[in-house]
């Protein structure tokens, strides 16, 4: 069993965790139900009712250096079955926010998927999931993985080979210019 040092306390993190997604985490008081309602708390490292416990005892390297928070699949389900009304799901991804900007991904995988999804929409104004696939198997260092699926799912018109941008996609690209030239100040 870890002990504890009471004196590793983070309270600026608490304090952030709390501001940036808008939840008190004061008020879960660990009854359980967002780790039994949890469809992936079978692959955690640690699991959600555990985190909110580290959260509220600031330790804030064992809770972004976590692999729970990148597992998270934000299904909500934690924040359905809350009997206190905590956004369980925000707080998940606040800390992936966090972690980022810590530069403490602990799912490299899962970080390379979420950024091949957002330069698919930047670039095209919704998901070209094809293009999706491709780059994030060559990011991934498996370019082939998958690979005998896509004639299938092509075959039934599911999937477009060639993406469709959609109208007004220079809006969407505005807003991601906007979110890097604010991040940057």
């Amino acid at each position: 069993m870890e002990i504890l040092d009471l004196g590793s306390i983070d309270r600026h993190f608490i304090r952030a965790v709390e501001e940036e997604s808008g939840q008190d985490v004061s008020h879960c008081y660990q009854c359980g139900n967002c780790t039994a309602g949890c469809p992936l708390s079978f692959a955690y490292d640690i699991p959600v009712h555990q985190i909110m416990r580290l959260i509220q005892l600031g330790q804030k390297e064992k809770v972004l250096r976590s692999h729970a928070i990148w597992l998270c699949a934000t299904c909500e389900t934690c924040t359905t079955r809350c009997p206190c009304e905590v956004d369980v799901a925000r707080v998940m991804d606040t800390l992936r926010i966090m972690a980022r900007r810590e530069g403490t991904v602990s799912e490299e995988g899962v970080r390379r998927f979420y950024d091949t999804f957002l330069d698919s929409v930047k670039r095209h104004g919704r998901l070209y999931e094809v293009g999706l696939l491709m780059r994030y198997n060559l990011l991934s260092g498996r370019p082939f993985a998958d690979a005998d699926l896509g004639p299938k799912v092509l075959g039934k018109g599911k999937l477009h080979f060639l993406p469709e941008n959609i109208k007004g996609v220079e809006a969407i690209k505005g807003i991601f210019d906007r979110f890097a030239k604010k991040r940057g100040a």
